[in-house]
């Protein structure tokens, strides 16, 4: 199997002082340009890093083959 790269950004901020989550724009060696969709996790810091690792559980049931 080929390496892998998974792409991600964190950022942790006052709760009601975000008001837009886009997605970001990431440029491929091909030319084209891929997506990744921003997550927003809410609550305390035990509940953001609880819902963190399910998260990250979840991403990776998605490639069952890696």
């Amino acid at each position: 199997m080929a390496n892998l790269t998974l792409v991600y950004g964190m950022r942790l901020l006052p709760a009601d002082e975000v008001a837009e989550v886009g997605d970001a724009t990431l440029k491929l060696n091909n030319g084209r340009e891929a997506h990744v969709t921003m997550h927003v996790l809410e609550g305390s810091k035990d509940q953001i890093e609880k819902q963190l690792k399910s998260s990250l559980d979840a991403f990776f049931d998605f490639y069952p083959e890696i």
